[in-house]
């Protein structure tokens, strides 16, 4: 276990645990602080942007290259960066080519799930640093090798688990450190979104005109084009994603490792599947139940789509997670956090904390941070070794619910002890060209 020091240095956030005002998360600038940073992206869609259009409000950060399998929607964003001032970014349909780039200095990789591995090891290999979107990778093994990556080169890597970076819950979790809850015996993590319904099946068609599908599809198995395998919906498909648990639920589980400062459960089950939904185009388990042994603790996942209520909090169907203790329970989304004492006999076990509310917009947070840890070259606040313990705990309750197995999780060996049938989900099969990072 860490000492509380080392817990607040791994959130980036000791200036918070007094609630001093919030400069900058990361000190130590060095005196190149003023130099401009070129930054690109791979994969303008979404996330991606977000991220983009978040980093590009800081000074000093120019947009000098875009990458995207859509030339159509590649040419609209490089328009619409024209806004930051500057020359007009260079645009990419091969990430490889991309990279070449002598003024990038950063890549924000916000592509599907299933190219994150060999895009990051890539960018890692030319010297650039990294901001990766959530999950790291679409398995253990794709994970543990970007770890490598960013240490072998020496890169700064930032996982978009921008919780990390957000005072709201970091505010909840020094809350937890105090130990008035007392030992916690249980933590219920869950995403009950409210979106889900008429995920129709759609027949196989043509991609979009100006869309390179066969580069989309990159490392994954050839297949007919769909539009429900396509953009957003990818990720209720074992190809490219894994569902609500790997891409709510890394943000959620990630809190639940930094709470309880863990990375790896002994054990976990699951049971689950498409039961409110069994006729629709997902993959993935519409309603699923994941239980993980910590040895001093439990942990519960749920997972339901299309059920807009949460439990513990008024914010109905946004995910959150509830350190169960003692005297009590500690709740908190991404809106608000609160306490539930316990009572006995007449009385609370503790002082009950109405909710507070959040009030800044912490990706701002999370990309200023990237940035400054490129000039200081320290860790940033979510490192690689964070996103690969919450990617890893994630991957771990969709191969138990794929294998209906009850898993043993070997942390010296990395492996999963007493399946090989679970073991077989830890590696991905890349279609050729593509192969694995091989250091």
């Amino acid at each position: 276990m860490k000492d509380r020091r080392a817990f607040l240095k791994d959130l980036g956030v000791a200036a918070l645990a007094t609630h001093l005002p919030l400069t900058h998360l990361n000190a130590g600038m060095t005196a190149d602080s003023d130099k401009e940073i070129g930054v690109g992206l791979i994969g303008v869609r979404g996330m991606g942007w977000v991220n983009l259009s978040s980093l590009m409000k800081n000074p000093n950060a120019r947009c000098v290259a875009l990458c995207d399998v859509d030339a159509t929607l590649l040419e609209n964003r490089a328009k619409e960066a024209e806004m930051w001032g500057g020359k007009r970014p260079r645009t990419y349909g091969d990430h490889r080519e991309f990279l070449k780039n002598k003024a990038l200095d950063a890549v924000i990789i916000g592509t599907p799930d299933h190219w994150h591995c060999i895009q990051m090891t890539d960018a890692c290999a030319a010297g650039k640093d990294v901001y990766v979107e959530k999950p790291i990778a679409n398995s253990i093994e794709e994970a543990n090798l970007m770890v490598e990556a960013a240490r072998k080169y020496g890169r700064v890597v930032q996982v978009g688990q921008w919780q990390r970076s957000d005072p709201h819950w970091i505010s909840a979790l020094e809350y937890l450190k105090t130990g008035q809850l007392g030992r916690i015996r249980q933590v219920k993590a869950w995403a009950t979104v409210n979106y889900g319904k008429g995920f129709e099946v759609l027949p196989d068609g043509e991609p979009p005109e100006g869309v390179d599908y066969d580069r989309w599809l990159g490392p994954a198995p050839a297949r007919p084009f769909n539009r429900n395998r396509f953009h957003g919906s990818f990720r209720y498909f074992w190809d490219y994603a894994g569902g609500l648990m790997t891409d709510w639920g890394v943000h959620m589980l990630d809190m639940v490792l930094a709470g309880m400062e863990v990375s790896n459960p002994n054990s976990v089950m699951a049971m689950g599947g498409k039961l409110a939904f069994p006729d629709n185009a997902a993959e993935t388990p519409d309603t699923l139940t994941t239980v993980y042994d910590f040895g001093d603790f439990s942990l519960v996942w749920e997972q339901f789509i299309a059920m807009g209520t949460s439990p513990y909090l008024e914010e109905s169907g946004e995910p959150g997670v509830a350190f169960i203790g003692e005297n009590g329970i500690l709740a908190v989304n991404r809106v608000s956090w609160k306490v539930i004492p316990f009572q006995e006999e007449g009385r609370y076990l503790l002082d009950p904390v109405p909710p507070r509310r959040s009030s800044v917009n912490p990706i701002d947070l999370h990309t200023k941070n990237f940035l400054d840890c490129i000039r200081s070259r320290k860790d940033p606040n979510c490192t690689i070794e964070m996103g690969r313990d919450a990617a890893l705990v994630a991957h771990l309750g969709n191969i138990a619910y794929r294998t209906g197995e009850k898993l043993r999780w070997d942390e010296r060996r990395g492996t999963i002890s007493n399946s090989e049938k679970a073991s077989a989900y830890l590696t991905p099969s890349y279609r050729l060209p593509w192969q694995l990072w091989k250091g």
